[in-house]
């Protein structure tokens, strides 16, 4: 045991310990210095009391971390997706304003049955389109997000817009009402789709949980503003409908605005089908690998863009490869062909490429990882960039895949694209070959379908 008195001899002229508040590294302030000698203790404190009631306020609505936590462009999004939610709210009391007064409150002839009878079937006609968007559209969100964030809150405005027409057309009341809900539906599975997939995009240190969490407070908050608000245009604006009607299209335009620009800020580095196309297209021009930031200025994010496109009958490159094919609606001369462009490398090949006329077809093998189905459709468009551009075949675009393609992915992964895996529609259909004895089974009758064997 050390003597009575000895701790004081042992202290040095002077020891001082830092303390500093933050939970994550790179994020890290000093709040206060405590200096201590052998006689006195000399406390420094850094900062106000209000600052560090703000930054727990602040805490409650940015992810922790702020802002190394998050991508560079979460901050503008969050602003003008706040501002979109904020015109989203103020318009919802002008329009429920509407649908009430259509169902009948505040009318002394209106029945509580009545009212009940017609709210639920708004909401099962909403929750069955859910359903069927689910159905029809649900493996295409993640694909396209951004174009998909566009149209789920023009759905939403149609909807809104569908309710303040209902008072204007009784005899179609119920119709309009329930189309109206169908509209908002689409609006929930396509938002939540996508918010998961841009959440996922934001957390850069495996933070989407709290991202989430923090944007569940933003939502809040421009709910709580907007209700408040809407109650006063609505206030205002009772009784007269053309301040009602100006008020509402005034704001929609607005809401469309800031939805435009919050998803025209989104640089996202996963590959989907057009971001593919235009890295490949830079890449085969330049050598040189485009950012995710100038990628992001390129892409058609306008839902309408894709609808000009099929009624002008014009496909971009990616448009013309269809991926994932079945094997079933081969000919008898295609599967020669594609025994022929393939047989030298079928034992390592996970995937078979056909041209048809002027698209490319890609034949899944069974056992294609993620990576192999990100080199077959990039294979697949370099196929058409050479046929159009240098008239090369099949040989050319095999020699650059080996050659020129580890090169390509690993200039992609180095200015932060990801590269695990192409984001497209669910491959449904795959196909299963091997060399072993390929040449014996073309030549078998049972291969060949009826019309095939006419050939």
């Amino acid at each position: 045991m050390q003597p009575e008195g000895s701790e004081n001899e042992q202290l040095p002229s002077s020891f001082t310990i830092e303390e500093w508040r933050g939970s994550s590294g790179t994020k890290l302030s000093r709040t206060a210095i405590l200096t201590a000698t052998s006689s006195s203790l000399a406390f420094t404190r850094f900062g106000t009391r209000w600052g560090q009631i703000w930054s727990s306020i602040l805490g409650a609505f940015v992810p922790e971390g702020f802002p190394s936590s998050v991508t560079l462009d979460y901050v503008p999004f969050q602003i003008w997706d706040t501002l979109q939610g904020l015109s989203t709210y103020i318009r919802a009391m002008l329009s429920t304003q509407a649908l009430l007064s259509a169902i009948g409150v505040g009318e002394t002839t209106a029945t509580v049955i009545g009212a009940t009878f017609q709210w639920f079937l708004r909401d099962f006609t909403g929750m069955l389109g859910g359903i069927l968007f689910t159905f029809y559209q649900g493996s295409n969100l993640d694909s396209n997000a951004k174009m998909w964030r566009l149209v789920a809150d023009f759905m939403n405005d149609l909807g809104m817009l569908m309710d303040l027409l209902s008072p204007l057309f009784p005899s179609a009341f119920i119709l309009i009402v329930c189309l109206g809900s169908i509209s908002r539906s689409f609006t929930g599975v396509a938002s939540g789709a996508t918010r998961a997939a841009l959440t996922q995009h934001f957390a850069l240190e495996r933070n989407a949980a709290d991202i989430s969490a923090k944007e569940g407070s933003q939502e809040t908050l421009a709910t709580m503003t907007g209700m408040v608000i809407g109650m006063l245009l609505a206030h205002i604006t009772r009784g007269n409908a053309l301040a009602i009607w100006v008020s509402f299209l005034s704001l929609t335009m607005f809401h469309l605005y800031a939805n435009y620009k919050a998803v025209q800020c989104l640089s996202l580095t996963t590959l989907n089908c057009e971001r593919s196309s235009i890295l490949l297209k830079h890449f085969l021009g330049t050598g040189e690998v485009l950012t995710p930031q100038q990628v992001s200025k390129m892409e058609h994010i306008l839902p309408f863009w894709a609808s000009w496109r099929r009624l002008t009958n014009t496909k971009l490159l990616y448009e013309r490869v269809q991926l994932g094919a079945k094997a079933s609606s081969l000919r008898h001369s295609e599967i020669l062909e594609l025994y022929k462009s393939a047989k030298s490398g079928l034992k390592l090949a996970q995937y078979l490429l056909l041209e048809k006329k002027d698209n490319i077809v890609i034949f899944v093998h069974k056992h294609a990882a993620n990576v192999d189905i990100l080199m077959a459709f990039f294979h697949a468009l370099l196929l058409l960039s050479l046929r159009e551009e240098i008239k090369h075949g099949q040989t050319d675009s095999h020699k650059w895949i080996d050659e020129h393609y580890p090169i390509f992915i690993s200039k992609l992964q180095s200015v932060g694209w990801s590269t695990e895996r192409l984001l497209s529609p669910s491959i449904v259909w795959r196909a299963h070959w091997d060399d072993a004895s390929v040449e014996e089974k073309l030549k078998q009758p049972y291969l060949l379908r009826p019309e095939a064997k006419k050939q």
